[in-house]
């Protein structure tokens, strides 16, 4: 395994270096650095000119001066991080410290959720082949893969900024509007169920009453104007969290699991008062360590639990527990939701459609976790909805070719409860090829961010990128590349590490 690691990173520097090569000399090509400078009527444009020229060392030939460049971006083996100046005369390192926090923010929130969105639909899809859900999925897959990313960013900033903004002023759905709403949520209910016809009636019947009720709640409550869970929401949703882990896990049978599981909605609806004064200081890291030690702590009560299988308890403790700690945290959220709303910066209308934040807010941690989200919001759906087509796809289309292979027919002959045939033994493959796709998304991500970022006023590496390239500013350009180069190499490798993991039967070899 150290040999077959060692053998491919030294195989990423060769490709590295190749590609660095290139790029340097095609972005020295595309334009002169000096065109601007040489349209002054200044008297002293040659001094400005001069100036530039050996700050970018211009005089030099393009070939002699990537090396310069690859010498100061080498220096980073000791401690000295050289990777140029911008024209403006700016430390690239420093341009790339901000944007990479910017775009990671995006990449990283839209690539997990378009992973776990898109293969959901994907296998559920897939289970339920020819029926109303497939069609439904995979028509809204197709067109959210059709529509290009600036034309869906334009909608959410119509509809779901502006339109919620508006909205906000008077939060009352009228009954009409209730009813459609509740309508296709009860057609959803009846696409997604499966069973006897009177079956699927009875949950799509339930589904509309369910979301009738929500909506009048929200509605009688201003509820979007004070959100709030509190403890019977969190007991709902904890329970359910609990069981729904439970099946996925081990099946509702292995009751030891479930009861690991409720032990761990107990505990934090237990802590949820005590634990209020110490959020009153929350910082990011102790955000972290909270959320640990509600994953330690239900991995221990899956242990004590016992039962014949006490892993299986320990990981519905500790899914459990987790989601405890998040719905801890959002009800906090939820709490300065109409501080910040009413702070004079918001002026009420907390979706904004532009910038990575609002200028000047004063707040604590959660006033600022607050703007944070509502200000990448819209980017990452944007990416989201264009990313799950693709995983939605390929997952359908995996799950289906393992569901056919002999190893399944022979679970199913056993005797093997439909469950376990899915999540053990077609799940676990279906990932398999997935884990490439997924590697190789990561950098078509980061690159579809570019456009997702100037439309959104976003400072990241795209925007860095095409504004350096727009001014034939190399040393930021292969910044950017840098950075994307080593991204999408290390998770290349982390995908081929992936197989030997997900399948038993690959062995990575020297």
């Amino acid at each position: 395994m150290f040999m077959y690691v060692a053998r491919r990173l030294l195989t990423a520097v060769f490709i590295l270096f190749g590609a660095s090569f290139l790029i340097y000399l095609l972005t020295a090509a595309s334009g002169d650095p000096l065109a601007e400078l040489r349209t002054l009527q200044s008297a002293n444009k040659e001094a400005l000119i001069q100036q530039r020229i050996d700050a970018l060392n211009l005089d030099t030939p393009a070939p002699l001066r990537y090396f310069i460049w690859l010498g100061g971006v080498l220096g980073c083996f000791t401690g000295k991080c050289d990777f140029g100046s911008n024209l403006a005369g700016t430390p690239v390192t420093q341009l790339l410290s901000n944007a990479i926090y910017q775009t990671l923010i995006l990449v990283v929130a839209a690539t997990i959720l378009s992973i776990l969105i898109g293969v959901s639909l994907g296998i559920i899809s897939a289970l339920r082949q020819y029926s109303g859900l497939d069609y439904t999925v995979t028509f809204a897959s197709f067109l959210f893969f059709s529509l290009p990313s600036f034309w869906i960013a334009v909608l959410l900033k119509e509809f779901l900024a502006i339109g919620f903004n508006d909205f906000l002023k008077n939060p009352q759905v009228t009954i009409p509007t209730t009813l459609l709403i509740s309508l296709v949520a009860g057609l959803f209910w009846y696409a997604a169920s499966y069973g006897k016809q009177k079956t699927r009636i009875l949950l799509a019947v339930f589904g509309f009453v369910l979301t009738a009720g929500l909506i009048i709640f929200v509605s009688a409550t201003e509820w979007l104007l004070n959100p709030f869970l509190g403890i019977p929401f969190m007991l709902v949703l904890g329970v359910l969290a609990a069981v729904v882990f439970t099946i996925l896990v081990s099946g509702l049978r292995n009751r030891r699991a479930l009861i690991a599981g409720l032990a761990m909605v107990v505990v934090g609806l237990i802590v949820y008062f005590p634990i209020q004064n110490l959020l009153d200081q929350a910082t990011f890291l102790m955000i972290v360590i909270i959320s640990v030690v509600f994953i330690v702590l239900g991995i221990i009560a899956g242990l004590l639990a016992g039962g014949y299988d006490k892993g299986q308890g320990a990981r519905v403790g500790a899914l459990t527990g987790f989601v405890m700690a998040l719905l801890i945290f959002a009800d906090r959220f939820m709490q300065s939701w109409g501080d910040y709303i009413t702070n004079p910066r918001i002026k009420g209308r907390p979706i904004p459609t532009a910038n990575a934040s609002t200028p000047n807010l004063n707040g604590d941690f959660w006033i600022s976790g607050l703007d944070t989200f509502t200000h990448i919001l819209l980017p990452t759906i944007a990416l989201t909805l264009i990313s799950l087509a693709s995983y939605s796809r390929y997952s359908r289309a995996s799950m289906l070719e393992i569901m056919n292979q002999d190893y399944i027919r022979t679970a199913r002959a056993k005797g093997v409860s439909e469950r376990a045939v899915v999540m053990k033994h077609a799940f676990r493959n279906a990932l398999i090829p997935l884990a490439t796709i997924i590697a190789m998304d990561f950098g078509a991500i980061i690159g579809g961010a570019a456009i997702t970022e100037r439309i959104f006023s976003f400072k990241g590496m795209g925007s860095l990128f095409l504004d350096s390239l727009a001014h034939t500013d190399p040393n930021p350009v292969m910044g950017v590349f840098l950075v994307t180069g080593i991204m999408a190499l290390v998770f290349n490798l982390i995908a081929d590490l992936l197989y030997s993991v997900l399948d038993p039967r690959v062995r990575v070899k020297a």
